[in-house]
Parts: structure tokens; C-alpha cells; sequence
């Protein structure tokens, strides 16, 4: 997977909405996903998240009462070989501040942004089109990715 080959070598920082992708096995996304994961889980391909995500992505299981899901969300966010999930620290906070007075971003995603700048990631994989890159992160939509890479072959 062309990609994939491409983000080795870098860190990419993976938003909420791609772990509920991977999770809720979306099918026009479980190819790349499932590549993805296996280079993450391997090592060859370093990954970062932030533990807001795992706040975000356990709102409609809760809301559901479907504790099976938590489980497996809560299990899925944990630090491992190729993924490392952060914790919301002062100097995040300070650095999503920074970033939403500059760009107007909503304080989640500028808490995501927040943390993919300050753990040095080149990349932020995501589908939410209103999420715009920063400095030295560039923005990309897994929509765009699949579409690219996945539908051509």
C-alpha cells in the first residue's frame, strides 16, 4: 500500500473519527485501516492520539449503555507498540489556546491539533474537513486517501 509506505518514517497523529472507522468497521475505509493498524500495531508506522479522543469516542456507547463497545473503545486507546496516546498536560492546553486564537478552531480539535504539535507529528489523518492544518502539520482526509490510493488499484 503506496500510502501507507509514504507515513512510514513520520508521526501521524490519528483523530477520534478514524478510531471509529477502524472500530465500527466502515467498509469503504477497512482496507487502508486495517493496513494502517498492523503497521501501527508493528511498529513501523508511529502514531499518536490524544486521551480526549477516548472521551469522544465513548459518548454514544455510554449513551447507549452498550458496554461491550466501551470495552472495546477503551481497550483499543491504549499506548502500544506503534501508538502512543497522550495525556491533556498544562503546556497542551496552553498550545490548543495559541492555536485557536490563531485559526478559530473549536477547543477539541485545537486540543487534537494542540497535541499533534507538540508530539511532533507530521501529519494529522482525519475526516473532518473543517480541521485545517498548522505549521508544520499537514492535514489529511482519509476520504481523499481512499479515494486516491484505494480506488485506482
Amino acid at each position: 500500500m503506496g500510502l501507507i509506505n509514504r507515513m512510514m518514517g513520520q508521526r501521524i497523529y490519528l483523530d477520534t473519527n478514524i478510531f471509529i472507522y477502524a472500530l465500527e468497521g466502515y467498509a469503504e475505509y477497512l482496507e487502508f485501516l486495517t493496513e494502517l493498524f498492523k503497521e501501527i500495531e508493528q511498529g513501523t508506522v508511529k502514531a499518536v492520539s490524544s486521551e480526549l479522543t477516548l472521551a469522544e469516542i465513548l459518548v454514544k456507547p455510554i449513551m447507549e449503555q452498550n458496554h461491550k463497545a466501551q470495552d472495546i473503545y477503551q481497550e483499543a486507546l491504549r499506548t502500544s507498540n506503534g501508538l502512543e496516546i497522550v495525556p491533556v498536560s498544562r503546556e497542551i492546553l496552553i498550545e490548543a489556546a495559541r492555536i485557536r486564537a490563531q485559526s478559530g478552531h473549536k477547543l477539541p480539535d485545537a486540543i487534537h491539533l494542540g497535541t499533534a504539535y507538540m508530539n511532533k507529528c507530521t501529519v494529522f489523518l482525519t475526516n473532518d474537513k473543517r480541521i485545517k492544518g498548522i505549521a508544520d502539520i499537514s492535514r489529511v482526509l482519509i476520504d481523499e486517501l481512499v479515494k486516491s490510493d484505494f480506488k485506482d488499484q
